[in-house]
């Protein structure tokens, strides 16, 4: 059985190349030929489609003992701006590699999974187990435009579009050491972190029902999970310039009477994706006491 949290709206392998230190514009880019912003002081290796790495070289006692000292390890897959169902693809391939891999021999290793980002395409309305759409609300949104998908995340209805970044952890969480509710905790932290780091204060998280991050009564990041057997899927979509009258044809997330909002609107400003991503690593790194490592090009 999967666990579910509601949402108020996301192998070893041979030579990784450590993220560590601060973020920079023109490094990250290495991580994947759609990469249009940065990261740390080390480039992320060579452009790769993001798939689960094949196997790569045994563990010797030498990574035995340095295990001890290290950090957990996630790999970073930044896709760029693409289709929604790309995204959830991939997530399934993460997913079926880390369940594969989830028993005693598995957990002697520091890779703890994945951390999917892109920016969606287009727009998206996702409904969660919970349902939140009928099919005539299903209609009439596809009459908008949009996409409309069935998920298995945790929660009822939202919407993800252009402007948005969409963080999918696909994480082993023994490896980190974390349970479910700690590791929505930590999402909802990486989102006030970022809304810190770009000079918003007043970004807050707040008890279910209203699970995600709020400035006010305006919810700024959704967050909706799922974890099976430890392995969690699905995350979290923060609102950089998404164009939030999308909004409006929706109760997001079964909530009445709140609102959403935007880093741009806030900020009164034109906030990309591209500029939050390297503020959105730094957090991630600070909150789940991880190391973000690249592709490698040979598997």
């Amino acid at each position: 059985m999967s666990e579910e949290t509601p949402c108020t709206g996301p192998s070893p392998c041979t030579g990784p190349s450590p993220c560590t230190g601060p973020l920079d514009h023109n490094l990250l880019r290495a991580c994947n030929k759609h990469f249009r912003a940065a990261a740390p002081d080390v480039p992320l290796g060579p452009a790769h489609p993001g798939a689960p790495p094949s196997p790569g070289r045994r563990r010797g006692p030498a990574d035995s003992a340095a295990g001890t000292m290290r950090q957990p390890a996630v790999r970073l897959v930044w896709m760029g701006r693409v289709p929604y169902a790309e995204l959830l693809a991939l997530q399934e391939r993460w997913l079926r590699r880390l369940q594969a891999e989830s028993g005693t021999e598995a957990l002697s290793g520091t890779e703890a999974g994945a951390l999917l980002l892109c920016e969606p395409a287009g727009p998206v309305y996702t409904a969660g187990l919970r349902g939140g759409l009928t099919p005539e609300e299903t209609a009439r949104l596809r009459a908008l435009g949009a996409e409309v998908r069935a998920t298995g995340r945790g929660g009822l209805a939202t919407f993800h579009g252009p402007g948005q970044l969409l963080c999918h952890p696909v994480l082993d969480l023994r490896h980190l050491g974390l349970r479910l509710r700690t590791h929505v905790a930590a999402l909802e932290a990486c989102a006030v972190r970022l809304c810190e780091l770009q000079g918003l204060q007043g970004a807050r998280a707040r008890p279910p029902p209203y699970t995600g991050v709020w400035l006010g009564e305006r919810k700024i990041c959704a967050v909706g999970v799922r974890c099976g057997r430890h392995i969690t899927s699905h995350g979290q979509a923060l609102n950089c310039s998404t164009d939030l009258t999308w909004f409006e044809h929706i109760v997001p997330c079964g909530l009445v009477g709140t609102g959403v909002t935007s880093l741009s609107k806030e900020l009164q400003r034109h906030v990309t994706v591209d500029e939050v991503l390297p503020s959105f690593l730094e957090a991630f790194k600070e909150t789940y006491k991880c190391t973000l490592i690249s592709e490698d090009g040979s598997n």
